[in-house]
């Protein structure tokens, strides 16, 4: 279900994932509507959710419009009904937000500037940061790099105290999809997120096709946001987010990967399971290890990730 809205100014578009985790979700939209300029649309799509996040949506945001998808979609389905109505209705740029974020006051302002340096930037970023623990700022995400090497991809600066570093806007060879502004034209020229990753590695895929098109992906340094990370899937070292991440790596390798990528996957991944599988089982939770070997396995068969693949492994992380 849509609303059915007159389309208001052309600008920057926001589009919110919502997956029964309203809260988060409220919190975002609070988080923009502070904002100086505020985006003159918010689109939030609700990925089948079975609680009453549709409700509390409508009743705190009338504003706001709602797409319900009536089924989990996954990260880059979901946002990708968000993404097409939001160039349906004349967006200039669009801002893709997990529920989970809170954007800065002035954050949309810095990349929109960011994106303004030049037409061959195709996508920008702002340096992400967990929540404050009453210490100094931890960085969650300064831009994401490519690997040759465990997991093939790496988040910049991820677990380090704030403390002058990434200070200047750079290009970096990917963006985390979980706050990220993309320009009108890019989305034309490169197409959508790719569904078939359902969860992870889809805004990996997405940086690297932007820059075989001629764009760059660019972190604007001035540009902050705040990340609760992977609150939907558990986050961290579970079976949910191992398997995910091991299907899509693979599934990301087959259409990008080099000689080089394949290999240092081979000996990080593939020949390092049973290191891991030793340390894991050493620490408690041997399932999340279990749970990378068997994505592997399936993203080489070429089987995709799942919404019933994933209430699997998020029933075995409970």
């Amino acid at each position: 279900m849509t609303s059915d809205r007159s389309p208001p100014a052309r600008g920057t578009f926001a589009v919110v994932l919502n997956w029964n985790r309203p809260d988060a979700t409220l919190r975002c939209i609070e988080a923009l509507r502070r904002s100086r300029p505020a985006p003159p649309a918010v689109i939030v799509v609700d990925n089948g959710s079975v609680d009453d996040s549709c409700r509390r949506v409508r009743e705190a945001c009338p504003e706001v419009e709602l797409i319900e998808t009536g089924a989990n979609l996954g990260y880059a389905g979901g946002n990708n009904r968000g993404i097409e109505r939001a160039l349906e209705r004349g967006a200039e740029r669009i801002v893709l937000l997990n529920n989970d974020v809170e954007v800065g006051p002035d954050c949309l302002a810095r990349l929109e500037a960011g994106l303004d340096e030049g037409a061959d930037v195709g996508a920008v970023g702002p340096v992400v940061e967990w929540p404050s623990d009453g210490g100094k700022a931890r960085i969650w995400a300064a831009g994401g790099k490519l690997e040759h090497r465990e997991n093939i991809t790496r988040l910049r600066g991820f677990g380090q105290v704030r403390n002058g570093q990434f200070s200047r806007d750079e290009d970096v060879d990917y963006l985390p999809g979980c706050v990220l502004m993309v320009r009108r034209a890019a989305f034309e020229r490169v197409g959508l997120l790719d569904d078939t990753y359902f969860c992870y590695m889809e805004d990996v895929d997405f940086g690297r096709r932007l820059a075989a098109a001629g764009y760059r992906n660019r972190l604007v340094a001035g540009a902050h946001a705040v990340h609760e990370a992977s609150t939907s899937t558990g986050g961290g070292y579970t079976p949910a987010r191992k398997y995910m991440n091991a299907v899509n790596s693979v599934r990301f390798l087959r259409r990008h990967g080099s000689p080089r990528a394949w290999l240092g996957f081979v000996v990080f991944d593939v020949l390092g399971l049973p290191a891991a599988l030793v340390l894991a089982t050493l620490r408690g939770r041997p399932g999340a290890a279990w749970a990378k070997a068997r994505g592997i396995v399936d993203g080489l068969r070429g089987i995709r990730v799942t919404p019933e693949r994933v209430e699997r492994y998020l029933r075995h992380d409970a």
